[in-house]
């Protein structure tokens, strides 16, 4: 069974920064795509940025240039490095990844993040 364990939130002054990590319990080469997503309080969750197994990567328009998402293959885990948070970053933060074959969606269990003014 995949497990996706997300760490590193918690609660940082406005314009502060935070990396989070997600360290997987496999090979994350055998994901085509990983993923951070993140969901605030009545709201839908939403992708804040992702990375194919080329290494390519994409961001929601709102974190590009202060948010950037990498990997280190040796250690099975991902990262999201935060700068110059905002309080609309203010969120739970998911790991998300995706397999080809057989087609699965995983998910880890959620970090907070919490912007103070």
């Amino acid at each position: 069974q995949v497990q996706l364990v997300e760490s590193g939130g918690g609660l940082v002054q406005l314009g502060g920064s935070l990396r989070l990590s997600c360290a997987a319990s496999r090979d994350i080469l055998n994901f085509f795509l990983m993923g951070w997503y993140r969901q605030a309080p009545g709201k839908q969750r939403e992708m804040v940025a992702t990375i194919t197994y080329y290494g390519s990567t994409n961001y929601t328009n709102s974190v590009k240039g202060r948010f950037t998402i990498s990997r280190d293959i040796a250690k099975n885990t991902v990262y999201l490095q935060m700068n110059s948070l905002k309080p609309e970053d203010a969120a739970l933060y998911y790991c998300k990844g995706e397999t080809y074959s057989p087609r699965n969606n995983y998910w880890g269990q959620g970090t907070q993040v919490t912007v103070s003014l």
